[in-house]
């Protein structure tokens, strides 16, 4: 454990059906490295992971989305997960709080199916992004450029195809983290 995130706080926003490996390996490296890891839902209690299309282990919910206010939080984390991506992209909650962060241009780092979101709450336009293949279309048609790398970084956004991606798109997100502590 280091502490160079020290001091950060970091939202996470899934609801049931999220892709386990994508919400808590994030969240481990986060906290490993100092920082204050809050998993925010549409419901209290616990939330349903997945490994693909088996259910996999509960995650604690730290906040609904009625509680948590985007500007409490350094960075946003949004893991995939095809059930998840898909729910959290109808919440107009979740999508305010995405271009809340967006507009504060804090990090949001995304991967797989939690790109969904970006692209209905409208940040995707202009920007270059990768995620699980089968995204492309809707990140074309909402005016983004899609492409097949382990991790992207575009300004603020990073982004990662999926859980194999997971150990650079972690590096990537502390590293954005690291660098704007120490600036």
């Amino acid at each position: 454990m280091t502490d160079a995130l020290n001091g950060y706080k970091v939202a996470v926003l899934a609801v049931d059906g999220f892709e386990q490996a994508e919400l808590v390996e994030p969240k481990r490296a986060l906290v490993e490295a100092g920082a204050t890891v809050h998993v925010i839902s549409a419901k209290p209690g616990k939330i349903q992971g997945f490994k693909h299309v088996d259910k996999a282990d509960t995650v604690d919910v730290d906040a609904t989305f009625d509680k948590a206010s985007p500007d409490d939080y350094d960075a946003l984390v949004l893991p995939g997960g095809v059930v998840n991506g898909d729910a959290l992209r109808l919440l107009p909650q979740a999508q305010a709080f995405v271009k809340a962060v967006d507009n504060a241009k804090k990090p949001i780092a995304v991967i797989c199916h939690g790109t969904w979101l970006p692209v209905s709450a409208g940040i995707i336009k202009g920007r270059t992004v990768t995620s699980w293949p089968s995204l492309q279309d809707d990140i074309r048609n909402a005016g983004g450029t899609w492409v097949d790398q382990e991790v992207v970084e575009d300004g603020n956004l990073i982004s990662s195809r999926k859980p194999d991606d997971i150990p650079a798109f972690n590096k990537t997100l502390i590293g954005q983290l690291t660098k704007r502590k120490a600036a």
